[in-house]
């Protein structure tokens, strides 16, 4: 409707303050959704009971918290990420935060490679990009382990970018995770079955197969060759 960029600023609004309020809940993703009275606010997070809180205490001021920011009845649902380590967003972020906590970069990324690596990915790449350990040109560096093969959709590939403020400037992180190829084996082997099955009704239908040269020499007689 005419509102539509009233909505665009307010949801920038909403997600701006969960990132800052609930900036120690390794936070995932954030989907808002609207009816005409009420906002549904769904946080995916690693550490859920940071935001429930005790018998839901956190839960309930953070939606008085969102009322005051939206004028709105607000909904807020929260679900567990499983393992954080296959999710680029928790990943950027804890590299991001353990550097403005001065940890050594390397030792941070290597530990984040290595915890991904370790839960089942297929591959992880990280690039760290800026000032890089206080030098004083801005230079990029790139860790890598497995695979990350960004020039096929078939692979899942998790993409996130987080940035860390120090005293000598921001430092950008981007994490690329591979969890492996979003079909599978399995998933492939009815859809190759069925497409097998429809090529060899189609070379069985009236010699509609014989658009393709055989590698015999044609000593084969064709289908429908002695009906003329």
């Amino acid at each position: 409707g005419g509102n539509y960029a009233e909505k665009i600023a307010e949801d920038y609004e909403i997600r701006k303050y969960l990132n800052n309020r609930l900036a120690k809940a390794s936070l995932s993703r954030i989907v808002i959704e609207r009816t005409l009275k009420l906002i549904t606010v769904t946080i995916y997070a690693a550490r859920p009971g940071f935001i429930i809180g005790k018998g839901g205490t956190e839960v309930d001021k953070l939606k008085e918290e969102l009322k005051k920011v939206t004028s709105k009845e607000v909904q807020i649902n929260i679900y567990e990420v499983k393992r954080p380590e296959l999710d680029a967003n928790i990943v950027a972020d804890s590299i991001a935060r353990q550097i403005e906590g001065r940890v050594s970069y390397r030792r941070a990324i290597k530990m984040a490679v290595a915890n991904t690596m370790r839960v089942g990915a297929e591959g992880i790449k990280i690039q760290i990009s800026g000032r890089v350990g206080g030098a004083e040109m801005a230079r990029n560096e790139m860790f890598k382990e497995g695979r990350t093969p960004l020039h096929t959709f078939r692979a899942d590939i998790d993409y996130a970018l987080a940035v860390a403020h120090t005293k000598v400037g921001t430092l950008g992180i981007k994490v690329w995770i591979c969890k492996g190829e979003r079909y599978g084996k399995q998933d492939l082997t009815p859809a190759a079955l069925s497409a097998a099955n429809a090529q060899a009704a189609g070379q069985n239908r009236g010699g509609r197969g014989d658009r393709r040269p055989r590698r015999d020499g044609d000593r084969r007689p064709r289908r429908g060759d002695n009906q003329k």
